[in-house]
């Protein structure tokens, strides 16, 4: 068991027959990402997220999700993050994460309120969000180099599910993790949202100075939206790979942008929706 499982007492009914065991569940808790940094009337604090997260990696998560959205631009641009607020009764997990920016560094919140109403199901049109996300600095791949043979991405699936070690307790996880042209599983996280998975990859590919990634793909275990598409077109990454289907407007987006998109990537099929130059 890990301490992102927690165990539970359940009936479990089967056929005709009715009986207690023990379960494991997936941990879900809030996590308020805080913002500090220079104003012209001094540092200031800004609450700017809230999302239900599976706890762990909470730094990267922080970090990842003010990337994708053009907040940061480099680690140059943190001071230092750091858990706050008091331990949560039940769990003792600290859910506030508090990111101190250099001075210097110039914060467009404004940015935040485009991404909350681009990505909300408000019937915003597809060319409006692709706008939006144009404005941040989003940009093709920096190299167009990068290919990715047919057998090497078949056999990501499983890789991705022998190493979803939560996901075998509790059968209740989204996981996401960047691969390399050989196939190999660079970073990998697990989480309760797709998207917060994908932000604690790129919030550990910032950490280690490798973004943009612009030699590694993203995998997604579930389906491809436009908020996962819009983090990989941030990272840098010249493709994105899901086990389940794409919306239309992550396929929009992926050829906006030049990004191969790969979708129901299952045993020995995929459709590729986008840029299929990339794949040999």
């Amino acid at each position: 068991m890990s301490s992102n499982s927690l165990p539970l007492t359940i009936s479990e009914i089967r056929d005709q027959s009715q009986q207690s065991r023990q379960d494991q569940v997936a941990v879900e808790e809030p996590l308020e990402i805080r913002l500090g940094y220079e104003t012209p009337d001094g540092r200031t604090e800004s609450s700017i997220s809230i999302t239900m997260r599976t706890p762990g990696h909470d730094a990267e998560l922080a970090t990842g999700f003010l990337f994708t959205e053009s907040i940061i631009r480099d680690t140059t641009d943190i001071a230092f993050v750091k858990p706050c607020g008091p331990p949560a009764p039940d769990s003792g997990n600290t859910n506030v994460v508090r990111v101190e920016l250099e001075s210097g560094v110039d914060v467009d919140l404004d940015r935040l309120e485009r991404h909350f109403y681009t990505t909300s199901s408000c019937g915003v049109c597809g060319k409006t969000s692709i706008d939006a996300l144009r404005v941040s600095g989003a940009k093709e791949p920096a190299s167009d180099n990068t290919r990715f043979d047919r057998k090497i991405l078949t056999a990501l699936p499983d890789k991705l599910r022998a190493a979803q070690r939560i996901f075998d307790e509790t059968g209740g996880l989204h996981a996401a993790a960047a691969f390399s042209t050989a196939g190999e599983l660079v970073i990998i996280h697990e989480d309760v949202g797709r998207h917060n998975a994908v932000d604690k990859v790129v919030g550990t590919l910032l950490s280690g100075g490798m973004l943009p990634a612009n030699d590694l793909g993203l995998l997604v275990s579930g389906r491809a939206s436009f908020e996962l598409m819009q983090k990989t077109v941030m990272a840098g990454m010249p493709l994105l790979a899901a086990i389940s289907a794409p919306s239309s407007l992550a396929v929009d987006l992926a050829r906006e942008f030049n990004i191969t998109l790969v979708g129901f990537l299952r045993g020995e099929t995929f459709n590729i929706y986008s840029a299929e130059d990339r794949i040999r």
